[in-house]
């Protein structure tokens, strides 16, 4: 019985995983959708997202060469 009770268990959890990882997948897809419309709605107002990543990205650069008492100060 030990062993028809572990399987169940089992098959049980892995039942309910493969639910959750459903939904979870959902909400990506949901929250995926949203996001295009969001990256849409800039691109017609006229934001270049790629040139803001761009300018982020050398932002962050600059500030990774700064020295340790700069960031401290």
């Amino acid at each position: 019985m030990a062993n028809e009770e572990q399987i169940g268990f089992h098959k049980g959890s892995l039942a309910t995983l493969a639910k959750e990882r459903e939904e979870l997948i959902r909400l990506i897809n949901i929250t995926q959708q949203l996001m295009q419309a969001h990256i849409k709605a800039l691109k017609e107002l006229g934001i270049d997202l790629e040139a803001e990543a761009k300018k982020a990205q050398e932002a962050a650069k600059k500030e990774s060469k700064k020295k340790l008492d700069e960031k401290v100060a």
